[in-house]
């Protein structure tokens, strides 16, 4: 591993052909205001001491994929991997570390939001999801000690394959999995997935889950049309939103009590109107004759974790008061401008630090607690 120093001249001093700066580490920083100054944010402190503060939700490319892929049914055009139709942030050159500190953040856990699932050749996922990971892995690796983790890629359209794959990528070091909340339509709490979620509560993987093609998936394509940006602003956490209730109601988490989930952008909708849920079998018995629900519905959000992504005080107190400031981390979406735009300009660690009713510990909890022990890595 490098310091900081070795790290950076490595990056000033590299050719075209650098390692870190092709696999996409060194993302743009569109965090950063324009006009502003991207200094350093000021230690987190509470109660006199340096708080660890840890963002679970970021993105990064792969750019080696789209060659990878030529002459496959997946080619594509643009940055392969990267999200959103290949977001050019996610590769250009510019320091993220130099973000990182702007935004007061000491590790990023890194993700491919590309899951690959309409694709039904195995031996293609198979070697891509392989290279994917290793070039994670190198990310992980090569960079700083201690300042980036990364989560493994699945191919979940094979749950034996994905079940394989998130194993083998811990071993390389990677973090459990990232998923999305479906697969082409259909829902993860479908029996043959089960073999996917036994295992990842036997090894205590951590499993985060972001949505992707959520107007397709969710059925809402033609009527997000428009202005709005309703793509992401109701189409993305429907989809959170549709897969924890599955996960509830067709009992994966009654049958997997150990699961270590994460969910992006404040765990969607659900949170803001749970309690519905156990109102809704009691109005509509005959819809809900075949649940066999250990608990209210309700009472499994407390097995869920979910990121702080939700802007603003009043929501976050909510998000704590229904599912706990124990299950809570702190998400950013970077490079995707979300904590730098609209009305203000508020960090992720200020939003937790400046929002009034937690206690001390809960912060830390908030801040590092929580991922630390959710990811097992160094608090």
């Amino acid at each position: 591993m490098r310091n900081r120093r070795q790290f950076l001249q490595g990056i000033a001093g590299a050719s075209a052909g650098a390692f870190l700066l092709r696999d996409g580490l060194m993302g743009a920083m569109p965090q950063i205001p324009a006009g502003v100054t991207p200094t350093k944010h000021k230690p987190v402190m509470i109660g006199g001491k340096k708080i660890k503060t840890v963002d679970v939700h970021t993105h990064i490319s792969v750019p080696e994929v789209t060659d990878f892929l030529k002459g496959t049914a997946l080619a594509r055009g643009g940055g392969a991997g990267a999200g959103a139709g290949g977001n050019p942030l996610l590769n250009a050159g510019s320091d993220r570390l130099v973000n990182m500190d702007y935004q007061g953040m000491d590790v990023q856990v890194l993700t491919i939001n590309e899951f690959w699932y309409t694709s039904t050749d195995r031996d293609l996922m198979t070697r891509l999801i392989d290279f994917q990971n290793q070039k994670l892995a190198g990310m992980v690796q090569n960079g700083i000690a201690g300042r980036f983790y990364a989560f493994s890629t699945v191919a979940l359209q094979f749950p034996d394959l994905a079940t394989k794959q998130m194993e083998e990528g811990m071993k390389m070091g990677l973090k459990g999995a990232t998923i999305g909340g479906s697969v082409t339509g259909k829902e993860l709490s479908a029996p043959e997935y089960d073999v996917f979620w036994a295992k990842a509560e036997e090894l205590q993987a951590p499993i985060f889950m972001h949505p992707q093609a959520a107007a397709q998936l969710t059925g809402t394509t033609d009527r997000i049309k428009g202005i709005g940006a309703l793509n992401v602003t109701v189409a993305n956490p429907l989809e959170t939103t549709l897969f924890l209730t599955h996960m509830i109601f067709d009992g994966v988490l009654d049958r997997h009590p150990g699961l270590k989930i994460c969910c992006a952008h404040g765990g969607g909708y659900l949170p803001s109107y749970a309690d519905r849920m156990d109102h809704g079998c009691g109005v509509f018995p005959q819809q809900c004759k075949d649940m066999t629900l250990k608990k209210r519905p309700t009472e499994y959000l407390k097995q869920i974790y979910v990121d702080s992504l939700v802007f603003t005080s009043e929501a976050l107190r909510h998000l704590a008061a229904v599912m706990g400031p124990s299950h809570i981390m702190i998400g950013t979406d970077n490079p995707i401008p979300w904590t730098e735009s609209g009305t203000n300009y508020l960090q992720p660690v200020d939003h937790i630090l400046d929002t009034p009713g937690f206690t001390d510990s809960q912060r830390i909890e908030m801040l590092s607690g929580n991922a630390c022990k959710w990811l097992g890595i160094p608090a």
